[in-house]
């Protein structure tokens, strides 16, 4: 990016977020003169730790996908952005991850790292997986190429379905370290059913909090390639994705054996009837431990409530329809039956290339 583009979107930005703060103008003007300043010296320039945060939460509340934004103000930002090696940096997300999940009442932060920092894994938390001898797959399929790449670099897994992969994090271009996350940090859920034990016999779980690592977050034409990010689960992010995909852990069929559906014939609807226990049991079981979940009938309406407040706000929501209608029962939200421009808008929260392929 050359000089002139650099500063377009720092003034961009850093006008729109002082006036969304309500910053007298005379301080923008000031703020404006030291950024360029310092872009035509150095190419570029550091945000305050208050456009930091801001520009943070902005990013949340332009995220397409994302049906939570209606929470995007209380984002709460850790400025890491001095760490300078990769044991520093794990202490940091390990702490990321103890705060956020706040015993259960789960919290969303932001930690911003070092733009020459990459973390690979895609979750912070996340179950490993692992290819049998016999071409079956143990823990989540999703999981398979990482879980490889952290075997090659020298952690060892138990092989269990539910094995938490350890921390992988690399500095500019040495080569990466991966560091285990103390299992006393790593909240998780064991899964059961409101009205039916043999559910239990499955022996599912899942973890409190899901955040994301792998992408890039971009601020007034800064971008920041490890900032992990929370919120909380929407349960059909488990139940019906995670759980119930057949590319993930396909547990839909042992489900309906659980409540002895017939599954002789698509015409029986038993994958939707398992779907649902599924999710019943999700959200049962979470509300049961104290860990934050939404509803998609919550989540649905508190998404409604974003787009009337940004509506009087002057700023026009866009979204990724497919991503913010739940996968059940979509036809029950208003979002089914809305229109929404994929737009992306900065500052935001980007995709970028897997640092391992």
């Amino acid at each position: 990016m050359n000089v002139s583009e650099q500063y377009k979107q720092a003034e961009e930005f850093l006008i729109q977020c002082y006036h969304e703060l309500e910053i007298p103008s005379e301080l923008l003007e000031k703020r404006l003169e030291e950024v360029g300043q310092e872009i035509r010296e150095t190419g570029t320039y550091t945000h305050t730790y208050e456009e930091l945060v801001h520009g943070s939460r902005m990013a949340w509340r332009n995220s397409n996908r994302c049906i939570g934004r209606f929470f995007w103000e209380t984002l709460k930002v850790y400025d890491c952005r001095g760490l300078q090696d990769e044991a520093a940096i794990a202490d940091a997300l390990i702490t990321h991850i103890k705060q956020a999940t706040n015993n259960g009442n789960v919290v969303p932060i932001l930690t911003a790292l070092p733009s020459s920092v990459r973390i690979w894994n895609h979750q912070l938390v996340r179950y490993a997986g692992y290819r049998s001898a016999d071409g079956s797959i143990i823990g989540d399929p999703a999981s398979l190429d990482f879980t490889q790449v952290c075997t090659s670099l020298g952690w060892k897994g138990e092989g269990g379905a539910f094995d938490i992969l350890p921390l992988v994090i690399q500095i500019g271009d040495k080569a990466p370290s991966f560091f285990s996350i103390p299992p006393e940090f790593v909240k998780e859920v064991t899964l059961t059913h409101p009205s039916e034990p043999t559910f239990d016999q499955l022996q599912l779980k899942w973890y409190a909090v899901p955040i994301i690592s792998d992408m890039k977050l971009n601020i007034g034409g800064i971008e920041y390639p490890a900032a992990p990010f929370n919120g909380w689960y929407m349960g059909t992010e488990i139940g019906a994705r995670n759980l119930a995909d057949t590319d993930r852990y396909n547990m839909l069929p042992k489900v309906a054996e659980c409540f002895q559906l017939d599954t002789t014939r698509e015409s029986t609807l038993w994958r939707d009837e398992a779907l649902v226990e599924l999710n019943k049991a999700v959200l049962y079981s979470y509300k049961k431990a104290g860990v934050s979940i939404v509803d998609h009938h919550t989540a649905a309406k508190q998404f409604a409530r974003f787009e009337e407040r940004e509506l009087k706000a002057g700023r026009e929501v866009t979204g990724k329809w497919s991503w913010l209608i739940p996968p059940v029962s979509p036809a029950t939200t208003h979002i089914f039956r809305k229109g929404y421009k994929d737009q992306k808008v900065l500052p935001n929260y980007l995709y970028q290339p897997k640092p391992y392929e």
